[in-house]
């Protein structure tokens, strides 16, 4: 699997590839130029259960640590992901308080 990261002024796309095929895909949108509002986690039915989305949310994290960023988890999977500490030190709900 290769994660590929798109990115614009206004949002982005972290996308699980495999043998150039689309396998699913996170997608955010700028609220901020150091916020990005994680919005959907979405993977192929024939590839749930493999780690698809694990992977995608790993390298949204991994860029926003590496960039100074915090996100603000939207689409459920992320919500329920954030729950795990591993996360608090990108978390925006976290950081806020």
């Amino acid at each position: 699997m290769e994660i590929v990261h798109k990115n614009s002024a206004k949002n982005g796309l972290f996308i699980a590839q495999e043998d150039g095929q689309r396998i699913g895909y996170i997608s955010y949108d700028w609220f901020e130029p150091d916020l990005l509002g994680l919005m959907h986690t979405v993977v192929n039915p024939e590839y749930r259960g493999r780690g698809v989305a694990k992977a995608l949310l790993d390298a949204t994290v991994n860029y926003a640590r590496e960039n100074g960023i915090l996100i603000h988890a939207v689409c459920s999977y992320a919500v329920k992901e954030f729950q795990n500490p591993e996360y608090d030190d990108v978390n925006f709900f976290k950081q806020k308080s």
